[in-house]
């Protein structure tokens, strides 16, 4: 059960890339740390240095691979570098595609400009708004996740999205982050962090000047967020139908999750459960997660959707959504 509670990563990659990552997902050894370090499209190969404060091995440079699209993960003190999506089980590419708490991979299409649970626990509800795009040549929706609505405790309530934007510029901050109703104003300065007097434990931190995050209260939830852009060289390789006034700005997420209860539901919440079973077939090139109507809210706070377990302890009997359309 120990092993289901590790660390899952929400990310947006290309699609192949992923496929092929999936079958390798490296573990931080102890002692190691992690360094999140940005990559600004068209400048590659950004580069970050390990200190080793035990002195048995100099410093090293790390350089982020020229795959690596957003978010290059650093090892240290000893340098090994990651993209984000080669990181952890617990993964959404794309048309979203997810790696489950079991560590197999499936794609959740969702809905243009619908709400989706993705989490739902006795004190935590996390939804996900998604965007989407028609490309009318293949008749294909394509969508992506653009805001995610948590909530926590008696009445806590945490907002957070990428704003829309016609064109992409890595300077500008992109994210809108709010508590409890109230905007959250961090300074553009990485390491930047804020935390609310009414709740100590919950803080957020910049991992960059702007457009990358780390949410985390203390013993519940770690959330790993960066606003990025659909490139127009993504757009022309995948026929996303990327137009002049939308970049279709989007999240990056990663998730840990420390304290689930065995009674978690949701898109990707149900993958944690002890007695969650894989109805999908893992061996197709894009096994969908079927059951939408199932997860659908009606808002980005809502917890209405079928399976909400949400201030309802000890809810049981709603089966598992695993099978394919």
């Amino acid at each position: 059960m120990a092993a289901r509670r590790a660390l899952a990563v929400v990310w947006l990659a290309a699609m192949v890339l992923a496929m092929a990552m999936a079958a390798a997902q490296p573990q931080v050894p102890a002692g190691s740390t992690v360094q999140v370090v940005s990559v600004v499209p068209g400048k590659k190969n950004a580069k970050s240095t390990c200190k080793n404060n035990d002195r048995k091995h100099p410093d090293c440079q790390a350089e982020c691979p020229d795959r690596c699209r957003t978010k290059c993960l650093v090892l240290c003190p000893t340098c090994k570098t990651f993209c984000l999506c080669d990181f952890y089980p617990g993964v959404s590419c794309g048309d979203p595609r997810f790696t489950g708490g079991d560590g197999n991979n499936f794609y959740f299409h969702g809905k243009k400009d619908q709400d989706f649970c993705i989490l739902s626990d006795a004190d935590l509800h996390i939804n996900a708004h998604f965007i989407g795009n028609r490309n009318n040549d293949t008749a294909r929706e394509f969508t992506w996740i653009q805001a995610l609505g948590v909530l926590f405790g008696a009445h806590h309530r945490l907002s957070l999205g990428a704003t829309r934007s016609a064109r992409w510029n890595p300077a500008v901050d992109h994210l809108d982050i709010a508590f409890d109703d109230d905007r959250v104003a961090l300074p553009l300065a990485d390491g930047a962090r804020w935390s609310p007097a009414s709740v100590p434990g919950l803080s957020i931190t910049r991992t960059a000047r702007a457009n990358g995050v780390v949410v985390e209260l203390k013993g519940v939830f770690r959330i790993v967020a960066a606003a990025v852009p659909i490139t127009a060289e993504e757009s022309r390789v995948h026929s996303y139908g990327v137009t002049a006034d939308d970049c279709l700005a989007h999240l990056d997420l990663g998730f840990k999750f420390p304290a689930l209860s065995d009674n978690v539901h949701g898109v990707l919440g149900q993958t944690y459960r002890s007695d969650y079973v894989n109805k999908l077939n893992v061996a197709a090139k894009m096994p969908v997660m079927g059951g939408a109507p199932n997860f659908v809210s009606s808002g980005l706070f809502a917890t209405d959707c079928a399976v909400a377990r949400f201030g309802r302890a000890g809810t049981d009997g709603i089966a598992m959504v695993t099978d394919a359309n």
